[in-house]
């Protein structure tokens, strides 16, 4: 029993906590004659293609266009992903330029870990292939700042970005990356799940997509000390996240 015991606890230590991404992911990144685009919001591990964890009802959702913040909360709706609470909106794109859409989730108790998680996360979508407003900032406390249009990016491109926090660039920040697995790919080990990228000193990082679809970049940065739901002392882990889309060459 011992040695069965010892086992299963050098196998726990030995393996590595699952990378948690918020997902906020549009039905497109471009709208090229406008209309509405379905925004979908998983809380999930991406590459693993799950687990899906429970998201209760977010804080709030938004967009940021060339006329400020618009708050879209009122347009959620439940739309649960393998029996897990998950959310869904519409938004109507009827003008030309890109909207940064948004969502602030309440903090998620990971008791693995000690800490709570609150992972502020965006995505562009571009109405009208315009090509314009897509450097809009959300405001939120920890953000990426694209330096590369963050649609019409074909796979291989290289995305950059800034992890700010509290509007302030975060030298050597760490970011983590993965991509929404269709089913079509199974990495050959789990280093190769959750890809780990540092910002430079001006907290500046890059990235070549190297497969079509969906990629998340989280950048993590320490949050303030917590109290966790037993009354002991907890951390919390804020993420900057940003989803990005590669398409290949001739195909969607």
């Amino acid at each position: 029993m011992r040695t069965l015991l010892a086992a299963l606890t050098l196998t726990a230590l030995a393996s590595p906590a699952l990378a948690h991404f918020q997902e906020i992911l549009p039905s497109a990144d471009v709208l090229p004659e406008g209309g509405k685009v379905t925004v979908e919001l998983v809380f999930t591990h991406p590459m693993e293609r799950g687990p899906t964890m429970d998201m209760v009802k977010p804080v709030r959702v938004g967009a940021v266009t060339d006329k400020g913040v618009e708050d879209l909360t009122a347009a959620l709706v439940e739309a649960p992903v393998d029996g897990k609470a998950a959310w869904r909106f519409e938004r109507d794109i009827a003008a030309p330029g890109a909207e940064v859409l948004f969502v602030e989730p309440k903090p998620y108790w990971e008791p693995a870990e000690n800490k709570y998680i609150v992972h502020y996360a965006k995505v562009v979508v571009d109405g009208f292939a315009s090509g314009e407003g897509w450097d809009r900032l959300a405001g939120l406390p920890v953000e990426i700042a694209p330096l590369v249009r963050p649609t019409g990016l074909w796979t291989g491109n290289l995305f950059r970005g800034v992890v700010l926090q509290d509007g302030q660039p975060v030298p050597g920040a760490e970011i983590e990356v993965e991509w929404v697995n269709d089913g079509s790919v199974t990495p050959p080990n789990e280093a190769f799940i959750t890809q780990v990228i540092k910002a430079d000193d001006m907290g500046v990082f890059s990235y070549a997509m190297p497969r079509a679809g969906w990629w998340g970049f989280a950048a993590l940065v320490d949050g303030p000390a917590a109290t966790s739901p037993d009354g002991k002392p907890a951390a919390t882990e804020l993420g900057a996240l940003m989803w990005v889309k590669a398409t290949d060459m001739g195909g969607q």
